[in-house]
């Protein structure tokens, strides 16, 4: 059954506004003279394949509910932002489209700043398929020197399922493999990338007979916030208070920052950063 527009008023003035903030020359049309702004609405309309009238009748609050199919197609012939086209469906309909999982990419410098910030709190980014894509000088000394290892390794779940070092870090391996795989499930869900993951979690399978019992088990939580508790090489016996962002307008993106849970092993970490490097000393 179709749903009522949220707010045909607010609707309309926003398909108008968009509309008029489109330069016809963008799209190759020129050398015509235009009493007001932006594309036509015939143009708008062929531009998302559908009746000029109907889409006239939008813009005047009358039209209906479209379709989220028709509010795409919409979107994409005004052009609009991630977050534009969210706007667009919560005017319509009352709810946010359904996520598009995209690819991840760079980080922005003002992110990457946000994690250099955080002296004694190892922070990186990780996209829903648990990727690490980003880090600080904490994490890097602490948890993994992400920079020593290609691309295609700086997984988490790769990590913990495949790499025995990894493993020994961790004061509780079976709870924090349990949690990894019930969070990689939610986060690959929640980010309309449930699709995506089916080669790494074949992959995941066939390497490590308990990802495959984990995965199997069909739990589905939260990555949140909770304790971390490591048995490092240098540091010790070290207890971590996690907890997990996500970043605004990335469905695919989470901050993950780990504060030492004592002020005595926050002053070992601190220690542990700040030392200078063998080959910052050379």
């Amino acid at each position: 059954m179709p749903q009522s527009a949220a707010d045909p008023a607010l609707f309309s003035t926003y398909l108008k506004d968009r509309r008029a903030r489109l330069d016809p020359a963008d799209f190759g049309i020129s050398g015509t003279r235009r009493r007001t702004p932006g594309l036509r609405r015939e143009e708008v309309a062929q531009r998302a394949n559908i009746s000029a009238t109907w889409y006239t009748w939008l813009e005047q609050g009358r039209g209906g509910a479209p379709s989220a199919d028709v509010l795409d197609r919409i979107a994409r012939a005004l052009l609009l932002t991630d977050v534009e086209r969210e706007h667009l469906y919560l005017l319509a309909l009352g709810r946010p489209p359904e996520v598009r999982y995209h690819a991840p990419d760079a980080i922005t410098p003002r992110l990457q700043h946000i994690l250099d910030a955080l002296e004694v709190s190892p922070a990186l980014v990780r996209t829903a398929t648990w990727d690490v894509v980003a880090w600080n000088r904490a994490a890097a000394m602490v948890l993994t020197d992400y920079a020593r290892l290609p691309p295609g390794e700086r997984n988490i779940l790769r990590m913990i399922f495949g790499n025995q070092q990894v493993q020994r870090l961790q004061g509780n391996w079976e709870n924090v493999a349990q949690h990894v795989v019930a969070s990689f499930r939610a986060d690959a869900a929640r980010a309309g990338a449930a699709s995506q993951v089916g080669d790494l979690v074949e992959e995941l399978c066939r390497m490590s007979p308990d990802f495959a019992r984990l995965w199997q088990a069909n739990d589905v939580q939260a990555s949140g916030e909770g304790d971390k508790h490591l048995r490092h090489p240098v540091l010790g016996p070290i207890t971590f208070e996690y907890s997990s962002f996500a970043v605004e307008g990335r469905p695919d993106l989470y901050m993950v920052i780990y504060n030492p849970s004592t002020a005595e092993e926050a002053a070992r970490v601190r220690e542990m950063v700040t030392a200078p490097a063998l080959e910052d000393a050379a």
